[in-house]
């Protein structure tokens, strides 16, 4: 056999698994851009929060954006079926951040309804990534989201000030603490997640500096007899 034929036995082949990872590949695309859409109808309707303390729109915001997670989990029932066996995180780069994205999404909707966090397991039912064969909710996703959670409600915490809500920073206030608290207890040693858990002790004085304003203003002392609430 010459040198050409056995070159062109051994080459063909991979043109061929190239080819069918391309495949993959742009079908995971067109299925996280179906994903992304309700991802950005969610945030539109979630922020509601800083625009108005009205507690009948806030639940009517979240009972909507659980709505629109039905779209979501069927994005990823799709996605389930392409991703190759195994091969989780041969694809993951493609749907890591609308994930972490999601996930925070999920942690403010449960914060807003309920005022505690949520675990990982309710964040990966509400996306629709739990009992699946070929993907699942990565720990660094579900923590990312986490983190993204707190910046909002530093944001949240400012702007219910400015309408009058002054019990809704110092509930923040304990919840970021014992949030920052729980990320404490881990040797994080993933840079990306590192990073963006050093930037979470700003979120916390942000915060805290809300709150002590607050307090020095003798304003916290009248948390819970705001008529809006």
């Amino acid at each position: 056999m010459c040198t050409n034929q056995i070159i062109t036995d051994i080459f063909s082949p991979f043109q061929d698994y190239i080819n069918s990872e391309q495949d993959v590949r742009e079908e995971i695309r067109k299925i996280m851009k179906d994903v992304e859409k309700p991802l950005r109808e969610i945030v539109t309707v979630l922020q509601v929060i800083h625009q108005d303390q009205n507690c009948e729109k806030m639940h009517e915001a979240c009972l909507k954006a659980r709505n629109i997670f039905e779209e979501v989990r069927q994005g990823y029932e799709a996605l389930d079926k392409i991703v190759p066996h195994g091969q989780y995180y041969r694809y993951n780069d493609h749907w890591r951040y609308a994930t972490q994205r999601l996930c925070f999404l999920a942690a403010l909707v449960v914060f807003l309804e309920k005022g505690i966090l949520i675990n990982k397991e309710t964040a990966a039912q509400i996306i629709g990534v739990d009992n699946k064969s070929n993907i699942h909710l990565d720990l660094e996703d579900y923590l990312m989201g986490l983190l993204n959670l707190a910046s909002e409600l530093s944001r949240y915490a400012v702007n219910a000030v400015t309408y009058g809500d002054y019990e809704k920073p110092l509930q923040i206030s304990k919840f970021v603490a014992e949030l920052n608290a729980g990320f404490r207890l881990l040797n994080l040693k993933n840079d990306s997640l590192r990073k963006r858990f050093d930037a979470l002790k700003y979120d916390v004085k942000k915060i805290e500096e809300v709150v002590y304003d607050l307090s020095i203003r003798g304003l916290a002392h009248n948390a819970g007899t705001n008529p809006s609430n």
